[in-house]
C-alpha cells in the first residue's frame, strides 16, 4: 500500500490528496481490467503464459526467465502455479515504481544506465 501511495505522493509527505487517490484508483482499475482480460477461465488467477502476455501488453519487453522468476516469487507453490489479482497488482506496482526510477536515470532514453551500487540501493530504497 505504501508503495502505491508513494507513486502518487507528489509532496513526498507519505500522503496523497483526493486527486492522487483518484489517479491511484484508475491505475488499480486498469490493472484489474487487464488481469480479468487474461483470466479467461475466470478462475481468479493467471498462468505464467497469461502473465507474460499481460506484461507485454503493458509495454514491458521482459524475458521468459524474468517472468518465471515472478511466478516463482509471487505464486503459491503447486503443480501449475498461477498468480492471483493481489499479487498481480503488487508486481505491477513494483514494475511501475522501478520503471519510473530507471527512466529518471536513463535521460538519453537508451534503455541502459550505469549506476554505482549505492546509487542503485538509494534509488530503489527511496521508492519501496
Amino acid at each position: 500500500c505504501l508503495m502505491m501511495i508513494n507513486m502518487f505522493d507528489k509532496t513526498k509527505s507519505g500522503r496523497i490528496d483526493v486527486y492522487g487517490f483518484s489517479a491511484l484508483w484508475k491505475f488499480i482499475q486498469q490493472w484489474k481490467n487487464l488481469f480479468q482480460q487474461y483470466d479467461r477461465d475466470h478462475s481468479g488467477s493467471i498462468s505464467y503464459t497469461e502473465l507474460q502476455q499481460a506484461l507485454s501488453q503493458m509495454g514491458y519487453n521482459l524475458s521468459p526467465q524474468f517472468t518465471q522468476l515472478l511466478v516463482t516469487r509471487y505464486c503459491p507453490r503447486s503443480a501449475s502455479p498461477a498468480m492471483q489479482l493481489d499479487r498481480f497488482i503488487q508486481v505491477c506496482t513494483q514494475l511501475q515504481v522501478l520503471t519510473e526510477a530507471f527512466r529518471e536515470k536513463d535521460t538519453a532514453v537508451q534503455g541502459n544506465i550505469r549506476l554505482s551500487f549505492e546509487d542503485f540501493v538509494t534509488m530503489t530504497a527511496s521508492r519501496m
